[in-house]
C-alpha cells in the first residue's frame, strides 16, 4: 500500500515542479530564434542574441552594475541579518517577537509602497542613481531573508555546546567564532545566496531609483521589453536561469555536506 502512495506523491511533486518551471523553460528555445521577435516555437536557430548580450555596451554595463550591487548587498545583508538573528535568538522576552516582525516587514509590505518611500527619501539625500543608494535599498529588502535562514539554523543549534566551550575557558566571542559560527554556517550561506539573488533580481525599487549612469540588469530587461522586445531578453533570461540554478544548487550541496559533518 505504501508503494503506490509514494508513486502518486512523486508524480504529484513532479507535476507541480513542471508547472512552476515551465514558463522559464519556454524562454530557452525563444532565445535561439533567428528572427527579431519573441516567438514560440522559434522558426530557426541562431546565437546572435547571446552575442548581442555580450557585445552590446548597454547590456554589459547593466550586468556589471547588477553584479556589483548584488555582491556588496549580499555581504552587508548577511552580516546585519546574522547578527540580528543571533540577537533575537538570545532574547528571552516578548519584545523579540515584535522586533522580528518589524525586521521582516520589507517582505510583506508591497514593493511599490517601499519604492515610493525610498524614492522620496533619496530625492532629499541625493542617493537616486548611486551605488550607495542601490546597496542601502537592496540591503533593506535582503536582510529579512538572511534573518529567516539563520534563525532556522539557530533553532536546531544546541546551546549547551557554547556552555561547554565557556567551561573550558573560552570567551563569548571565542565561543561564537569557534563553535556557533561553524555550526550555523549552512544557514548563513543560504542567507547569503538569498540576499544575492534578491538584489540581483529586484526590479520595482530599482525602477524608481535608477539613472542613466547606473542601471541594473532587471531595469535593462524591462526597458528592452517596452522598447523593442528582441530575443536578447530571452537570452538574458536563459543565462540568469542557468546561473541562479547553479549557484543555489552549489549552496545547497555545500550546506548539506557541512550539515552532515
Amino acid at each position: 500500500m505504501k508503494q503506490p502512495g509514494r508513486i502518486l506523491l512523486g508524480l504529484y511533486c513532479l507535476l507541480v515542479a513542471v508547472w512552476l518551471v515551465a514558463p522559464t523553460i519556454v524562454v530557452v528555445p525563444m532565445s535561439f530564434n533567428d528572427k527579431k521577435s519573441l516567438a514560440f516555437p522559434p522558426s530557426g536557430f541562431s546565437w546572435q542574441w547571446y552575442q548581442n548580450f555580450f557585445t552590446n555596451p548597454e547590456w554589459s554595463a547593466s550586468l556589471v552594475g547588477s553584479l556589483k550591487v548584488a555582491v556588496v548587498t549580499a555581504l552587508f545583508a548577511t552580516v546585519i541579518g546574522t547578527l540580528a538573528a543571533f540577537g533575537l535568538d538570545r532574547m528571552k522576552s516578548r519584545v523579540s517577537g515584535v522586533l522580528r516582525a518589524l525586521l521582516i516587514t520589507p517582505m510583506v509590505v508591497p514593493g511599490v509602497v517601499l519604492a515610493v518611500g525610498i524614492y522620496a527619501v533619496y530625492l532629499d539625500t541625493r542617493l537616486v542613481g548611486t551605488m550607495a543608494g542601490f546597496v542601502l535599498a537592496h540591503t533593506m529588502l535582503a536582510v529579512p531573508f538572511v534573518i529567516i535562514a539563520v534563525s532556522a539554523s539557530l533553532e536546531v543549534f544546541d546551546k549547551r555546546l557554547e556552555t561547554a566551550a565557556a567551561s573550558l575557558g573560552a570567551t563569548r566571542l571565542t565561543a561564537f567564532r569557534t563553535v556557533t559560527l561553524p555550526l550555523i554556517a549552512p544557514g548563513i550561506l543560504s542567507g547569503l545566496l538569498f540576499a544575492f539573488v534578491t538584489s540581483f533580481d529586484e526590479i520595482i525599487v530599482a525602477l524608481f531609483i535608477t539613472s542613466p549612469y547606473l542601471k541594473t540588469l532587471p531595469v535593462q530587461i524591462f526597458s528592452s521589453i517596452t522598447r523593442d522586445a528582441d530575443p536578447t531578453v530571452a537570452a538574458v533570461g536563459t543565462l540568469l536561469f542557468i546561473t541562479t540554478s547553479l549557484v543555489i544548487g552549489a549552496g545547497l550541496l555545500i550546506g548539506s555536506r557541512q550539515g552532515k559533518r
